[in-house]
Formats: C-alpha cells, structure tokens, sequence
C-alpha cells in the first residue's frame, strides 16, 4: 500500500472517537476503505477535537497564545524553525513550570531542499567542579532535585541559536518579541496551567521563585493576568547580544550568584564553555514506516526497541486497548526499561551499543522472553554483542519544512530556584546522574546526564510522515509507542491517536533499575473498561487504584501533491494545533 493508500483508508477508520475503543474493532472491518473526510464519519467522530488541516503552515503547542505566535512567525515569512524558537520562547512565559531559558532542548528537522533530517542535542551539562568526590564529602545518596547542586548548564539559548542562524529567516530578535511583549504586558492564565502551575504550591514550598511566579505574595489562579518583568528584561537581552547574553553576560553572572549563595558547584566557566551539537537521529522501520529518535544521552531509543519487539506480534488484529494488546506492550516496555538502566549515557564518556539495541536481531532474542498470556515479574536486561515537566511543540511551513521540537525543566518548575533578577528558574536535570561509580551514567565533571525528553519523527520511503511527541518524563517512549500503535496499527488520525486513553506501566522509582516488585504496577487514565483492567490483573498485572493522566502529545502529519498538513493536540492539555 503506498502512501497516498494509507492515508485515505487509514484516517477513515479504526477507532471510532477520543476515549472508547469498544467500536474501534468494528469500525476497522467496515469502514477502513471509506474516505477519512466522509462526512458521516466525521459526524460520528468528532466527540472531542478535529483533526486541524492546512496548507500554508502549521504549529502544534501545549498553550494557544505560544501557538499563535508561531504562526504569527509563519505569516511574516519565516520558517517553521523561527515558529518554533517563537513559540518556544512563548510557551516559557505562559507555561514556566515546564519549560524556559533555565532548562533544555532536543529537536529533530526535516529540511526540504536537501531531502533530510537532523537532530540537535542542546543540553547542557554538569559543573567542571562537580564529581562523585564532592558528593561523597557531603554524604548524598542522590542529588536533590530542590538544589543547585542537581543544576547543569542550561542547554535551550543555545539551541536557539544553532537552530536560527542555520535555518531561520526572521532572526533570533524578531522570534522573541512576542515573549517579551506577553512577559512585559501580561497574559490571562489559561485553565490546567493556571491550576497545576501557578496555583498547587505556596509560597513556604518554594520561597525561592515565589517572588517571581506569586507577586504580592499570593498565588494566582486561572483567568488572573500574570506579569513577568523580569524575564521581559532578560529576554530583551538575548534579543539584543544573541545567546552570549545568557551565557557570558549578566544572565550567567546571576545563575553563578546563586548557586554559589546556596551551596551549588556552577561557574563562570561552565556557562561560558558550553555548547549545543548536531547529532544524527536513528530510526527503525515499524511496518513500513520508519520512526526516528535522537540517540543518547536521551532515552529515545527506548521507543524502538519497544517497536521492535511489537512489530514481531500481530498488533493490528487485536482491539485498541484491549487488554492482549497493552499486555504485549507492557511486556515490551519493561524489557527495553531494563536495558535502558544499564546502558544509556553520555556517548562521549561511556560506550553506548546504540547500533545492537535497536538492531531487530536483539528485539527477537528480547522478545522470546514475552509470554503472551503471563505478566513478566522479574525482568533483567539484556546482554546485546557489542562491538566495542516539559513541552512538546511540532511546526510545519509552506516549505515543506518540519520540526519536532521538545524542551524542559524537568520537575515542575525544575530546580524551584530562580537566579537573582531573572524571572526564570534553572532545570534540575542534573538529578538524572547515578552516584553509583559503576554505572555508566554516573556523575562526572562537563557530562550530559540521562535525559528524559525525547522529539520524534516518522518517514516513509524516505519521504517526511509526521512529526509528533509525547511528554511525561519517564512515560514518554510509552507515550511514543502507544502513539505509534494507534497511528500504523490501528489507522487512527493525527487526533485520535492523541485522545484515545493511555496506560502506563511504573516499574522502579530510578532510571537505574532496581528490579520491579512484583513486575511494577499499571496506572490507567479514564476510558478503559473495568473488564480490560480485571483481565489483565488476571495475567499478572497490579492495577493501581484510581485514575491519572498520562503525557501530552502533539503531531503533524504531512500528505504531498498537493502540500497539506494535518495537526492535532492533546485534550489533556490548554493547547491547540493551528494552521493557516
């Protein structure tokens, strides 16, 4: 089936709305050769959002007014990387516990005139003067998250940057003065970031960014305008001097002031040496399709080996979250887990078999250890030969240009410490470092730590599919893969594949491992029936009580000749996909 196949039998048909996959089998056998745009189906469908379509240019984002703003950079002629450094700054305003200046940034590009991809790596790294040794002296078990100490160079001007200057049209200026204008002026809060970021914390919790993000000593609520004067001066700034203002000017003077103050390990130094690097993403091909991530120090490779695994087992004939189809996926999740605490790490200080890991040799041999029937409960990683709180945004221009770009604090709000006259707070990715001096990712001077935000795209016969993510932390691959699954499996539309309800498995509180008790637990969002979570349960699986929310996920989808773009976003989160 070729592409233009795919799309019209693939969109018409498998899951039948957002939260239920009762209908989805059904609607699979009679409806997949009906055109996606049908209108009874699009009737029967839409029980949340459309799928948005477009031609000229798209933006996908966690937040309406940051979306706006990109395409706003669109319509002035730029390219979707100014649209995404222009709703990236944004979104640092109007979402500051998940994303801003103080964190990281990964990005995958497909570049239309050279017919390619690339990937950027722009996170930062630890303290020159930060090592097991220092550790040790203070008796640490594991770096605290609410400390400078869990504190790496901030990675996203940078990133910035590289991105503008190879790509962009409108320059780094001009893709910041909407930040600058929403920080300096206001802006009304929208409802779930109003409520789980400004409003679910005091300020005794945090009195280190309580200034900035509760003025008048209050917290605000959503629909309340929130002013950010001091991040509008900042960003001023970077707009004037380009990124060595955040890295050699007053900026990085302020970030060294306080970590110095509350016994950090950051200098001058450090911000000054850092540097952003172009990486080269790798993929598996997944029915056809290929999936690309970025390698490591991140944990994107995680999602195909999961696919790996997947593709050996007849995904499609099964029901969307049945309980056979999330048991296979579990499985396969919890062995690519495993090798993921034990082999991923900094490629420039440890030997990382990314090549075996993602081979489909070693997905076979990891794969024989699912029981289709029975829930693993002891899980050990692999043995492959060796040769030796966060955004997710996508874009898409007139071009034929896309970009699948992600970028983080961390923990909300990160570190919870905002440098002195900044207006923004410092990640505390630096707590993804092992005190263990065996492990590959263990603390070490100038390293990258194991990160947790993952970009990722999709290709066909070498031609750019879609660009798509899924947020969460530890969940992302989970994410990706439940995504992946609903998009080439089950047909789903670029909509549908993000409202339709996920699981999640919880295995060990570390990245390191530390082997799940009674092979970890399953956390459901609302949608699933009670007769798919007792089945499972019957398989081996612990249920969690309750409900929770798992992820936010955006996409793009790309069909050619003639150009057009098919966006959706996620229901869980303010956003919106927007096109022109």
């Amino acid at each position: 089936m070729n592409r233009r196949d795919f799309f019209k039998t693939s969109f018409a048909g498998a899951a039948m709305a957002s939260m239920g996959g009762s209908m989805a089998a059904t609607a699979q056998a009679t409806d997949r050769q009906r055109p996606f745009f049908d209108k009874s189906r699009i009737e029967a469908r839409n029980r949340n959002r459309s799928t948005v379509v477009c031609q000229h240019g798209m933006v996908c984002a966690s937040q309406p007014l940051a979306a706006m703003a990109g395409i706003d950079a669109l319509k002035a002629g730029g390219t979707c990387i100014d649209a995404a450094i222009t709703c990236n700054a944004a979104l640092g305003v109007v979402e500051p516990a998940s994303n801003g200046i103080g964190g990281d940034l990964f990005a995958i590009i497909w570049i239309e005139k050279e017919k390619k991809l690339y990937a950027l790596n722009a996170s930062g790294r630890s303290p020159y003067d930060w090592n097991l040794d220092e550790a040790a002296k203070l008796n640490l078990k594991d770096i605290p998250g609410n400390s400078p100490l869990s504190w790496n160079v901030p990675g996203c001007v940078s990133g910035w940057k590289m991105l503008s200057e190879r790509w962009g049209k409108l320059g780094l200026a001009k893709c910041l003065e909407p930040a600058i204008a929403l920080a300096r002026d206001g802006f009304p809060l929208s409802p779930i970031i109003g409520t789980a970021q400004f409003s679910s914390w005091t300020s005794e919790m945090a009195p280190q960014m309580a200034k900035v993000y509760h003025p008048d000593g209050k917290p605000l609520h959503y629909g309340e305008i929130f002013k950010n004067p001091l991040l509008a001066n900042n960003l001023s700034a970077i707009a004037k001097d380009g990124a060595a203002a955040f890295y050699e000017g007053e900026i990085a003077q302020a970030i060294v002031k306080k970590s110095q103050e509350l016994g950090g390990k950051m200098s001058l130094r450090d911000l000054k040496d850092h540097t952003a690097n172009w990486v080269d993403p790798v993929s598996t091909n997944y029915r056809g399709w290929d999936v690309w991530e970025i390698p490591p120090n991140g944990q994107g490779i995680s999602v195909l080996q999961i696919l790996n695994m997947l593709e050996l087992f007849d995904i499609g004939s099964m029901q969307p979250n049945s309980a056979e189809q999330l048991h296979l996926f579990i499985e396969a999740k919890k062995l690519a887990y495993e090798d993921r605490a034990v082999y991923y790490a900094d490629p420039e200080f440890a030997d990382v078999p990314v090549k075996q890991l993602i081979s489909k040799e070693y997905a076979k041999a990891r794969a024989k250890l699912i029981d289709p029937k029975r829930a693993a409960t002891d899980v050990k990683y692999g043995d492959p030969k060796l040769d030796s709180d966060t955004i997710y945004m996508c874009a898409a221009d007139g071009e034929g240009n896309m970009i699948s770009y992600i970028q983080s604090n961390y923990a909300g709000f990160g570190s919870r410490i905002c440098p002195d006259g900044c207006g923004f707070v410092i990640q505390n990715r630096g707590e993804g470092f092992s005190l263990d001096p065996k492990h590959r990712c263990k603390l070490e001077p100038h390293k990258r730590p194991f990160h947790t935000i993952i970009p990722a795209f999709m290709t066909k016969d070498s031609k750019p599919v879609m660009a798509f993510g899924v947020m969460g932390g530890d969940f992302q691959p989970q994410g990706h893969s439940q995504v992946t699954m609903n998009m080439i499996d089950y047909g789903m539309t670029p909509q549908e594949a993000g409202d339709q309800p996920r699981v999640s498995h919880d295995g060990s509180s570390s990245p390191w491992g530390g082997h799940m008790e009674n092979g970890g637990r399953l956390k459901f969002e609302n949608g699933f029936d009670d007769s798919v979570k007792q089945k499972l349960a019957e398989m081996g699986h612990q249920i969690s009580d309750g409900v929770d929310s798992h992820g936010g996920y955006q996409a793009i989808w790309r069909e050619d000749d003639p150009l057009r773009y098919f966006g959706g976003t996620d229901p869980r989160l303010d956003g919106a996909a927007l096109g022109y």
